[in-house]
């Protein structure tokens, strides 16, 4: 099998439209990780991902071997941009279908190509469904995204130019991992002429396809999956690419969006571009692998797959950078109400950055305080932070890994609710025009709201936080209409940062 890949991989036409990208040595990074940290920057294609390479060459050996009358593809975006740049330039029809959660900027990206582009659900399996109609109905050909050797082919010559432009041993390489394809590709190449490379790949926790499928030993489908780093939203591994993975690649690892979120803010301080939450997910990887097998002295690539992103999405980024990055502690601390306590509470924290301070007072006695504070050394430095304020008698809750308290809690500390019939939940549902109205409609009239959060913060996802008065004979009831919205959710009423701020 090894073999055949290596020959698909050394033929391969992909520089009639792809170019040899660099591999660029990444100075702050091997300085902060001790390592020597090279990135494959495939962010610099001319569809501004590697995708390009597979879809080229698929299409490509289909021209030889029938007549084309035209293309479909289902894609996220990436897998989108590479079939329809593919399709111009060989005079050919293309349709994509793409979910209704894809960044705008990879839609207005394949429209400009000259494809026609059709909107349908909300994860690339949905848009596939209606791909696959479509196909069989005008007659083109489907271009698949990853389950295909030319596919896997193509993105195996990212492999192929890492060994050619690296002038020493490559230790490791680290590559994000949707349906399989590029990691496949990269494997059957780099084992085959230097099997001592580790070949490691990186997962959303939010989307674990290929973790899944290696625990099962065989491709699952995922009954659910995040969709952050939407490059790499698969809920099924091809079955072809899990084969490859299975007997070629040495690790797989899973990062939290707060992780991926400071792998971009990480490249961004190197290189001054912006990768797509995807694009970021291999130096995310090689941190969180450096740290916890504490390499040293080794060298390692880091493939950064695309940089299609959406600006508005930057505020989200953002946001959460500094905490994948350890960078900042979030703490609801409780203090005495009373003159000078403010002062005092300052002074046990000592001269560090406050990222934001929220201050009610829940009595005459006491205030509850929700505070960000910069850091360096997080766990270290949240050590000496928490024996000092415990030492003046302050109750203290680390909040850090909190996601309510991320997400809801920091921007509405201050009002508080005494009924007992109030319920918290937590909702997720894909962001898109009246996507907020729809929600409420089908929540429906018969229950009263008592608290209500919602944040467009450029994420690809709507969140929801909403108290709500439930008298105790009408939970079933409200159960039931739960279930009928068909949305992620989550009950919070026992969330401790809600019981601290809101309650």
């Amino acid at each position: 099998m090894i073999d055949n890949y290596l020959k698909l991989i050394l033929k391969a036409p992909v520089y009639e439209v792809a170019k040899e990208t660099k591999l660029e040595f990444a100075d702050n990074l091997t300085n902060k990780l001790s390592n020597s940290i090279w990135l494959k920057r495939e962010d610099t294609q001319p569809s501004f991902s590697y995708k390009i390479r597979g879809a080229y060459y698929l299409i490509t050996n289909l021209l030889e071997s029938k007549k084309v009358k035209g293309l479909v593809a289902a894609s996220a975006g990436n897998h989108a941009q590479g079939v329809s740049l593919s399709a111009k330039k060989l005079g050919l029809p293309a349709i994509i279908v793409m979910p209704k959660t894809t960044p705008e900027i990879k839609i207005n990206a394949v429209r400009a190509m000259g494809a026609n582009v059709q909107l349908h659900g909300n994860t690339y399996d949905e848009a596939s469904v209606l791909a696959k109609i479509i196909a069989k109905d005008k007659k083109f050909d489907l271009i698949p995204p990853y389950d295909d050797q030319y596919i896997i082919a193509g993105q195996g010559t990212v492999g192929m130019e890492i060994l050619r432009q690296h002038k020493g041993n490559v230790d490791f390489i680290f590559l994000p991992v949707g349906g399989g394809g590029l990691i496949a590709g990269v494997a059957a190449y780099v084992k085959k002429i230097n099997p001592k490379t580790k070949i490691i790949g990186v997962e959303p926790e939010e989307a674990p396809s290929m973790t899944a499928a290696l625990s099962a030993r065989k491709p699952v489908s995922l009954d659910k999956i995040g969709i952050f780093a939407d490059g790499a939203a698969v809920k099924r591994v091809g079955k072809i690419n899990y084969e490859i993975v299975e007997s070629f690649v040495d690790d797989m690892l899973l990062v939290s969006v707060d992780e991926i979120c400071a792998g971009i803010k990480d490249i961004f301080e190197e290189k001054r571009v912006v990768l797509e939450p995807a694009g970021a997910l291999s130096v995310a990887g090689a941190k969180q692998f450096i740290v916890n097998n504490k390499l040293v002295d080794k060298n390692i690539v880091c493939v950064c797959s695309g940089a299609n992103i959406n600006f508005d999405r930057l505020r989200h980024v953002a946001e959460l950078a500094d905490l994948g990055e350890k960078r900042e502690v979030l703490l609801g601390v409780t203090i005495p109400e009373r003159p000078g306590s403010f002062k005092e509470f300052c002074t046990a924290i000592g001269p560090r950055a406050i990222t934001e301070f929220n201050y009610r007072v829940s009595s005459d006695s006491l205030a509850e305080v929700f505070v960000g504070i910069r850091v360096q050394e997080a766990e270290k430095e949240k050590k000496i932070i928490f024996e000092k304020l415990i030492s003046k008698d302050y109750k203290v809750m680390d909040l850090s890994e909190n996601e309510l308290a991320k997400t809801h809690i920091r921007f509405m500390v201050g009002g508080r609710y005494t009924k007992k019939n109030e319920r918290l939940y937590r909702f997720e549902f894909p962001e898109r025009p009246g996507a907020l109205l729809k929600f409420l409609t089908h929540l429906g009239d018969d229950w009263n709201i008592s608290l209500f959060h919602y944040r467009n913060h450029g994420a690809p996802y709507g969140r929801v936080l909403a108290g709500i008065e439930i008298e105790s004979e009408k939970k079933k009831d409200f159960n039931r209409a739960l279930a009928q919205l068909e949305i992620t959710y989550f009950e919070e009423t026992e969330n401790d940062a809600y019981k601290m701020f809101l309650k």
